[in-house]
C-alpha cells in the first residue's frame, strides 16, 4: 500500500537510498534535513527542517501528516569533541518523540540507532548490554534509552534498528574512501587469516527498512535489530570482488606488523589536523577485529535479501563509474 512516508536524514547514505526506494513504491514522501540532498533529484521532497528546532520539526510533521516515520537523521561521525555536540542523537529524539506523542495518522515508526552502542568486537548479552567506545556510541545509547523509556506514550509500534558497515552507492568515508584506495592501488590486505564482518549492501538495507515499514505491527513493536546482510563477509573475500569489478591489478597483502607504525603515524596526523588519514589504529583495529551479529531476528521478520555481495560490489562501481570517481 502506497503510504506517507517521513524520512529524517533523508539528504544522507542511507537515507538517499530509502527516499528514492520509497519514491520508487509510489509513496508521498518528505526528508527532513538541514542538508540538502545528495541526489539532486530528490530536491522536491525536502524541508530544510533541524532535529533541535523543536517548534519547526513539529509543525513539519503536523502538517504532512505520516503513515510511518523513519528517523535517520542523526550526527554520525567521530570527531566531536564532546558528548554535546551529538546533541541531534539525543536531544534531537527527545524532540522527535514529542512531536509524535497523540499523532492519531502515525502507524508505525523505525528509529535509528548504531551498532556502535557496543565497541567492536564485544557481544552484548541483551538490547541493553551497552558497551561505547566512543562518543557517537554513547549518544546512540542515550537515544535507544530515551526511546524505550517513551515507549508506552508512543502511540504506534515502535522498533530500534542498528545498522551496522552499511556500503552502496551515495556513500562516503569510510566505505566509499575503501573502494576508492582499492581502485588507486593503495589498499593491501592485512596479512593472512579470514576476518568475518556483518556488513550490509545498502540495497539490502533499504529492503529491510521498507520490510519492518510493512510488517504487522506486533511483529516488530519494541523490538532492537540489528540490519545487516544475513551472511558475515570476509573481508579479503570483498576486497578482491572489488578489484576485479574494477579491473585493477590483484590486491597486496602485508604483514600485519607492518601497518601498526603506519597506523600509529596516522594517529599522529589526526592529532596535527587531519580528519580523515588512511589508516589510523581505530580503524586497523575495526578492520583486524571480528564483527559478526544475530542478524536472525531479522531474518524472521525480511525473510530472504534480493542482492549478493557480488552485485552490490558491481551496482556500487557502476554508481561510482558514473559519479566520475574511478575509470
Amino acid at each position: 500500500m502506497m503510504m506517507r512516508v517521513v524520512v529524517t536524514g533523508g539528504s544522507g547514505f542511507i537515507g538517499t537510498n530509502l527516499v528514492e526506494d520509497s519514491i520508487a513504491r509510489g509513496d508521498t514522501v518528505l526528508n527532513l534535513d538541514t542538508r540538502s540532498p545528495r541526489n539532486p533529484a530528490h530536491g522536491k521532497y525536502w524541508k530544510n527542517v533541524d532535529l533541535l528546532d523543536a517548534t519547526n520539526l513539529c509543525r513539519a510533521l503536523c502538517e504532512f501528516g505520516p503513515d510511518v516515520i523513519v528517523h535517520i537523521g542523526a550526527r554520525t561521525d567521530l570527531n566531536g569533541p564532546s558528548i554535546s555536540d551529538y546533541a541531534a542523537n539525543t536531544v534531537g529524539v527527545k524532540n522527535l518523540l514529542a512531536a509524535i506523542e497523540g499523532m492519531k495518522s502515525l502507524k508505525k515508526i523505525i528509529l535509528a540507532s548504531s551498532r556502535l552502542v557496543c565497541r567492536i568486537g564485544y557481544q552484548p548479552k541483551d538490547e541493553t548490554d551497552y558497551c561505547p567506545s566512543t562518543l557517537y556510541g554513547e549518544s546512540k545509547v542515550a537515544g535507544e534509552r530515551l526511546v524505550r523509556d517513551a515507549g508506552s506514550r508512543i502511540s504506534c509500534p515502535w522498533v530500534i534498528v542498528r545498522p551496522t558497515s552499511i556500503w552502496g552507492p551515495w556513500f562516503d568515508v569510510p566505505y566509499k574512501t575503501f573502494f576508492l584506495s582499492i581502485s588507486k592501488g593503495r589498499y593491501v590486505h592485512p596479512g593472512a587469516g579470514q576476518i568475518l564482518k556483518s556488513f550490509g549492501f545498502v540495497g539490502n538495507t533499504v529492503y529491510e527498512l521498507q520490510r519492518l515499514l510493512d510488517a504487522p505491527g506486533d511483529a516488530v513493536y519494541g523490538k532492537t535489530l540489528y540490519l545487516a546482510d544475513y551472511l558475515p563477509v570476509d573481508v579479503t573475500r570483498m576486497a578482491n570482488s572489488i578489484q576485479r569489478a574494477l579491473g585493477v591489478q590483484p590486491i597486496k597483502t602485508v604483514n600485519r606488523n607492518v601497518l601498526r607504525p603506519i597506523a600509529w603515524l596516522g594517529d599522529a596526523l589526526k592529532a596535527l589536523g587531519w580528519h580523515n588519514p588512511p589508516l589510523t589504529s581505530f580503524r586497523l583495529d575495526n578492520l583486524l577485529t571480528p564483527m559478526v551479529h544475530d542478524l536472525e531476528p531479522l531474518r524472521a521478520i525480511v525473510g530472504e535479501l534480493p542482492y549478493t555481495m557480488e552485485t552490490g560490489v558491481s551496482l556500487t562501481v557502476d554508481w561510482l563509474r558514473a559519479c566520475g570517481d574511478v575509470d
